[in-house]
């Protein structure tokens, strides 16, 4: 394991929600990031956002360590769930929430459906 792909799994090993994306969580930087953060904050999960923008190397290696080409990732307690359409369409079909509460990770509301 390269010392890139250590430092991600230790990232998603250690926090229970974890988004790869552009930007921050409070100032996404793509439209896709940003649809991300405002599902996870609708269902109210606490999460960390891992801005790819700031270090070249993780924009490449959550790449190649997820085996998926787009950014954002949303990873719950290590499980890879996937990018924005997936996320987005586990949400509207409420499978999202009940993932997170499946996992022991408090949701605030579901999916207005």
């Amino acid at each position: 394991m390269t010392d890139i792909n250590a430092t991600i799994d230790a990232e998603v090993k250690s926090n229970d929600v974890l988004l790869f994306m552009k930007g921050t969580p409070q100032f996404p930087m793509c439209g896709f990031s940003g649809q991300v953060v405002q599902i996870l904050n609708y269902l109210g999960v606490p999460y960390k956002g891992v801005n790819v923008l700031d270090d070249m190397a993780i924009r490449d290696g959550i790449k190649s360590y997820s085996n998926w080409p787009t950014i954002p990732q949303l990873y719950v307690k290590g499980e890879f769930i996937g990018g924005c359409d997936i996320t987005r369409e586990m949400f509207q079909s409420g499978e999202l929430a009940q993932l997170f509460s499946e996992k022991g990770i408090p949701v605030k509301q579901a999916a207005a459906g």
